[in-house]
């Protein structure tokens, strides 16, 4: 099991960037995956980007080119960097580990990130 901590939400403007941080405690070294997700209101909860222990990473569809997802050598924390976001993006984005051996996979708080002009 592991525990994740979201940080970095907040409010911003159409065109803006945010970065988003998940610190990950706990069973760090089962760990295969990390990424995002985000639920906007009224929406489903929709992927957002994935990166592998290896460090590949995968984005949801339109998202990559304005979104990144990244780390530093360490399997945590992982950032999501958004840039020129658009009001569609306004979501609760959610951090989730994936780890092995593990059917359920962990899942953070929350942050919130608010686009509006």
């Amino acid at each position: 099991q592991v525990q994740l901590v979201e940080s970095g939400g907040g409010l911003v403007q159409p065109g803006g960037s945010l970065r988003l941080s998940c610190a990950a405690s706990g069973s760090i070294g089962s760990i295969d995956t990390m990424g995002w997700y985000r639920q906007a209101p009224g929406k489903q909860r929709e992927w957002v980007a994935t990166i592998t222990r290896g460090s590949n990473t995968n984005y949801g569809p339109s998202l990559k080119g304005r979104f990144t997802i990244s780390r530093d050598n360490a399997i945590s924390p992982v950032y999501l960097q958004m840039n020129s976001l658009k009001l569609e993006d306004t979501a609760v984005y959610y951090c989730y580990a994936h780890l092995r051996g593990v059917a359920n996979d962990s899942w953070g708080q929350g942050t919130q990130v608010t686009v509006s002009s």
